[in-house]
């Protein structure tokens, strides 16, 4: 007797119901929300379609933007057979299979539209061997990726495909979802206005997103029942973050954050760090990240920054999370409204390039030590003059190499500290020409 006889009976209509997000897939190239500069009437898509060619091609963009379903409806509109795989799970064998097969669909007259999804997890090696295929029309490859294609896939396989990029979904689009949603369920979203614009926040541009969470609302009303925001913040969590610390998320608030702290705009800058902070990035890499931006972007304008950026690093070892964050943020207002200057930052790449470029040259030999006789005799330290025996203990020497003659990298701006260190090094600069006018 078989144990399926003692297994639950599962209705019919249960079994077969699809997630939410999966029936209300687009059936269309047209019916596309939220991606009209590539799916719209003038879109780069109709129009590669209504020519009745379609090349390789690189979906680009954050999750639940559609890359999968377009892929797919581009095959059936363009009468191409569709394939797909994911480099998550697909090796070698897996590719060479697919390639077989689109291989016979061509000796039958039909082409293959391939959809990797991933892409971008396979490696170099396995990049170069969809080459062949592509460029001899086997296939035609749809490549999906989250992941800034300039980084992560071969140089020859980008010149072999169009990048097209999917932006994340807007409030506008997200909201034409849910109306569509609301259409298929015969019902609307028991929610009220502030927490139907909380579901659409939570959804982070994901299209997938906000159909799981609506979703995950009508499995949890009660008849009768309407969610404010903090109801519906209770039923439905919250959904974390879109970001990846080693992948590009991490790259672009960390880019956001140093620019805002150039910028001198303490509000932006407080905004990308919390963003960060809430998505679980390591508080000691912000703040190391902030020393950075203390000895790049201020400099000797404002010499506390980098002082007060070590001592956030010290307060946070002291506190721990979460309270030490706060002197993460102290110190990054202190940045955004220091006085701004990369003029040390300037000189230490124009110094370092004239290091490299001059070669081992011997400093002037009155500036060297001289602790044998020998050394002596060849006129190490002589006529070397003391700075501190000198009026305004400065004696004007020149102390470059002769061979590269008096060089000039550092130039602070008329701003800040560096405002005082400017009119010295005008002083100093008199008194050298005053006291060796040769």
């Amino acid at each position: 007797m078989s144990d399926d006889l003692f297994a639950p009976r599962v209705p019919e209509e249960v079994a077969n119901r699809r997630p939410l997000a999966d029936r209300l897939r687009p059936q269309t190239i047209a019916e596309v929300t939220g991606q009209e500069h590539l799916t719209g009437e003038d879109g780069v898509l109709r129009r590669m379609i209504a020519s009745g060619s379609l090349g390789s091609m690189i979906f680009w963009g954050p999750p639940g933007t559609g890359k999968t379903t377009v892929a797919r409806l581009l095959s059936g509109e363009a009468g191409l057979a569709f394939e797909q795989i994911s480099a998550i799970f697909s090796g070698v064998a897996d590719l060479k299979k697919a390639f077989d097969a689109a291989r016979l669909r061509r000796m039958d007259g039909r082409q293959t539209l391939l959809f990797v999804d991933e892409i971008h997890r396979f490696n170099r090696a396995q990049q170069d061997s969809f080459l062949p295929v592509m460029e001899d029309g086997t296939i035609i490859l749809v490549g999906a990726t989250t992941e800034n294609p300039s980084f992560e896939l071969n140089a020859a396989l980008l010149s072999r495909a169009r990048v097209l990029i999917f932006k994340s979904h807007d409030e506008e689009s997200l909201e034409e979802l849910l109306k569509r949603a609301e259409t298929a369920e015969g019902k609307a979203l028991p929610l009220t206005a502030d927490a139907r614009a909380s579901l659409l926040r939570m959804a982070d541009g994901d299209g997938r997103a906000v159909l799981t969470l609506a979703e995950e609302v009508w499995r949890a009303v009660r008849d009768g029942e309407t969610f404010d925001t903090e109801a519906l913040t209770r039923i439905v969590q919250r959904r974390a973050p879109v970001y990846d610390k080693a992948q590009d998320g991490h790259y672009n608030l960390i880019s956001a954050l140093h620019k805002s702290v150039r910028g001198s705009d303490p509000d932006a800058a407080l905004y990308y760090l919390a963003r960060m902070f809430d998505a679980g990035e390591d508080p000691l890499y912000l703040g190391r990240r902030l020393v950075r931006m203390a000895v790049e972007d201020i400099g000797l304008a404002d010499p506390q920054a980098l002082i007060i950026c070590n001592a956030a690093k010290d307060a946070y070892d002291y506190l721990g999370s979460p309270e030490g964050e706060l002197a993460f943020a102290q110190a990054c207002v202190y940045l955004a409204t220091a006085p701004k200057s990369n003029a040390v930052y300037t000189a230490f790449k124009a110094a370092t390039q004239a290091a490299k470029e001059n070669g081992s040259l011997l400093p002037p030999k009155h500036i060297l030590n001289a602790p044998t006789k020998l050394m002596k005799g060849e006129g190490y330290g002589d006529g070397y003059r003391y700075d501190h025996d000198e009026p305004d203990a400065f004696s004007g020497q020149d102390y470059f190499p002769e061979k590269m003659g008096r060089q000039t990298f550092y130039d602070p701006p008329e701003r800040g500290f560096e405002r005082d260190i400017r009119k010295r090094l005008e002083y100093w600069a008199k008194l050298r020409k005053e006291r060796n006018p040769r």
